[in-house]
């Protein structure tokens, strides 16, 4: 299974010219190679790009990507490690998000597709990334 980051399907429909390219083609590779999946705090950040959930639904259908939940052992992870992040003096507000990609990704042993790897990569050292160079 391969976790999609929410920035690399805003990059789609946003029309990024930046890294709609990139975004792109690594969506495809990874759908060929595997299943797809966003998890409900990535739903939850896509959702301000439509009018209602259904919208969001019929985006997410053709891509083949699927919604699935948050395990409690994955929340646990999350919590642990964004408690790790405050106690290095993370001040970064708003990326508890990102804690719960991350320890979804790590717990359940899934790649995960994203352009923000840096706390992914020290919070979450197990995971396989698929990220810009």
């Amino acid at each position: 299974m391969t976790l999609v980051d929410s920035n690399i399907l805003i990059d789609l429909f946003g029309k990024n010219a930046q890294w709609l390219v990139w975004s792109t083609q690594q969506l495809r590779i990874a759908k060929a190679q595997d299943q797809l999946a966003i998890n409900a705090v990535i739903y939850a950040e896509l959702s301000s790009a439509f009018n209602n959930a259904s919208e969001l639904d019929r985006f997410l259908l053709p891509a083949g990507i699927k919604v699935m939940p948050i395990s409690n052992s994955a929340s646990f992870a999350a919590g642990h490690a964004y408690a790790a992040y405050r106690k290095r003096k993370g001040g970064k507000t708003g990326v508890l998000a990102d804690f719960f990609i991350g320890a979804q990704a790590q717990a359940e042993g899934w790649t995960l597709l994203t352009r923000d790897v840096a706390r992914y990569k020290t919070y979450f050292p197990h995971i396989k990334l698929i990220h810009p160079e």
